[in-house]
């Protein structure tokens, strides 16, 4: 089948069938397409009403503000946070230096008294840093005198009741 149209146009002896099948797959691919397309366009509907409903909030603010108060909140809750680290190392410094160990021995310094009314007390700190205090009862008065402890230690001697404070102190 000839046609004086595609004789003009320089296409003589076209077969129509090859047009159809063209056409044909033409057709089905632009199907396809319109499918994926109002298919897609669901979901960005569906997205877009997840994404309203998201950013309208519990009373009507948008998101967009929700968050910089959020993020105002966070900084204000770190500059708190550093504060009272600073703070609680301070105290635990403090602390350290405290006395916190006690140690205390009642005594009779002379016989003839009755009664204990001299005694010894350790005062350390976390370090075993202090002092012993001694304060010796007798008929003349009340003597008191300290002897300083440096990492457990003193470097004058100690008496009997000294060294009991000590090692009480001490936990030993």
């Amino acid at each position: 089948m000839e046609s004086a149209f595609l004789t003009k146009m320089g296409i003589k002896g076209f077969d129509f069938g090859y047009l159809l099948l063209f056409s044909g797959i033409l057709t089905i691919l632009l199907t396809i397409m319109i499918i994926v397309f109002f298919v897609m366009i669901a979901k960005v509907l569906k997205m877009k009403k997840r994404l309203d409903h998201f950013v309208e909030g519990r009373e009507g603010y948008s998101l967009e503000k929700e968050i910089y108060e959020l993020i105002d909140d966070n900084k204000i809750l770190k500059e708190l946070t550093e504060n009272n680290r600073k703070n609680i190392e301070n105290l635990y410094y403090k602390h350290s230096l405290a006395y916190q160990k006690t140690g205390l021995v009642k005594y009779d310094a002379f016989q003839q008294m009755g009664g204990k009314l001299s005694f010894s007390l350790a005062l350390l700190d976390e370090n075993n840093n202090g002092f012993i205090l001694n304060s010796v009862h007798s008929t003349d008065g009340c003597y008191s005198y300290t002897k300083e402890i440096k990492n457990g230690v003193s470097h004058l001697s100690l008496g009997t009741e000294e060294e009991q404070a000590l090692s009480i102190a001490m936990g030993k």
